[in-house]
């Protein structure tokens, strides 16, 4: 049997708060390039694909892949230890990323971010899985992946008011991230395990338990097509609203950290409760309420790209923002239960491996390249147009996860 949460002795709150500090500086260090691409592809004479390598591919290929063995690694020792790794090598890259002098160096230090990532979430469900009973899961994740919205927030903030050196700002948040290292691993404590009543599963069998469950697939491909959506807009966003409507990057900056912290926070904290409130009762529930977000998600975006009025075009981004963002608490909870109880930390990465190769990978480079080809017939407007052209991986994702309800309840495992 997988191992049993000791609440009193793991501190389960304390360790979740830590946690989700960890996944803010993640998610800032991953994100803050997307609000400083005007100054670098100024700098360094770059095309929206070669932004979009940057904020994609970069990054996404190494974390995806090598979050698989950190994940394992994970599994067989000391959780926490392995993320106080991954977060002192992220932030150290991070900071890197401040020193280089072209596109080639800093493709260079993004992928050395996204080695470090690797081993920075896998393992953080696990730990919170083994923290929380079953019926306080799904908003323990919500809570988690609260550093999303503050990660991206942070980073837009803190990148507007730098956007006049960048490199300073990469230093800076890379920094921060070093100096967290020492306090992780003081205040997050392991959760005593007992010891499995059968050998820990090789990979090959975990990923053969998770891959012989058609809701693992239809799950992980319908959370990488939201994703793909989701971190294509976000990374463009700032360059939308300099280029169509006019704001300039610090303006652009408190935009994006106001739509992006309030929608994202009130979208994961309601999707999370609304999971564990209906979850219990149906399995397919875990599903269908991200199916029902990404619909009408889609629809609200539509209205924001066009919109004109900025005051109007705030609130119609955060409504869309909160729907995109509901899938977090209930997926992720979801996946904790597709594949042996005892290998959580490799199911869930098999999971991010799918993904982030769809979402993180592709993401920012297939809006990044719509953009260079619709440039010729619509110029400064051609990320409006792509917008709305990859807002069709959101009706695909719900497709994916209304069929993935009707079979959460056979492949669910306890």
């Amino acid at each position: 049997m997988a191992s049993t949460p000791q609440a009193s002795s793991a501190r389960p709150w304390l360790g979740l708060i830590m946690l989700s500090l960890v996944y803010i500086l993640n998610f800032l260090d991953r994100q803050i390039l997307s609000i400083l691409a005007v100054p670098i592809k100024a700098e360094f004479h770059l095309s929206d694909a070669q932004m979009g390598w940057l904020g994609g591919l970069a990054f996404g290929l190494f974390y995806s892949v090598l979050a698989i063995p950190a994940a394992r690694l994970a599994d067989r020792a000391s959780r926490v230890g392995v993320m106080a790794a991954a977060l002192a090598l992220w932030s150290g890259f991070t900071a890197l990323c401040g020193l280089t002098g072209g596109f080639v160096s800093l493709f260079i230090a993004r992928m050395g971010v996204g080695v470090g990532e690797a081993g920075g979430v896998a393992p953080a469900y696990s730990l919170i899985a083994d923290y929380f009973p079953p019926r306080m899961r799904a908003r323990a994740m919500a809570i988690y992946s609260l550093g999303i919205p503050v990660g991206i927030a942070a980073g837009a903030w803190i990148g507007g008011l730098l956007a006049s050196d960048w490199r300073r700002a990469f230093i800076w948040v890379g920094l921060a991230g070093l100096v967290m290292t020492a306090p992780f691993l003081l205040l997050v404590k392991e959760p005593a395990r007992q010891k499995p009543a059968v050998a820990m599963p090789s990979l090959a069998g975990v990923a053969a338990s998770a891959f012989s469950r058609p809701a693992f697939w239809l799950i992980s491909i319908g959370a990488g097509s939201a994703s793909l959506v989701g971190y294509g807009l976000m990374f463009w966003l700032p360059a939308y609203l300099v280029r169509s409507a006019g704001f300039d990057l610090v303006h652009a900056s408190r935009f994006i950290a106001g739509v992006t912290l309030i929608g994202g926070v009130a979208g994961m904290l309601l999707g999370g409760a609304l999971a564990d409130r209906l979850g219990g009762a149906r399995k397919g529930a875990y599903a269908l309420i991200p199916a029902i977000a990404f619909i009408l998600s889609a629809g609200f975006y539509v209205l924001a790209v066009m919109v004109k009025a900025p005051s109007f075009a705030f609130w119609l981004f955060v409504i869309p923002q909160a729907l995109g963002l509901m899938w977090f608490g209930p997926l992720l909870t979801a996946v904790q239960h597709l594949g042996p109880p005892a290998a959580r930390s490799q199911v869930s990465a098999l999971f991010l491996l799918i993904l982030n190769l769809i979402g993180l990978g592709l993401g920012p480079y297939a809006f990044g390249k719509l953009s260079d080809l619709l440039t010729p017939a619509f110029g400064a407007e051609a990320l409006k147009y792509a917008f709305l052209a990859g807002l069709g991986f959101y009706i695909l994702a719900a497709i994916l996860l209304t069929i993935a309800a009707a079979r959460l309840g056979k492949d669910w495992s306890d």
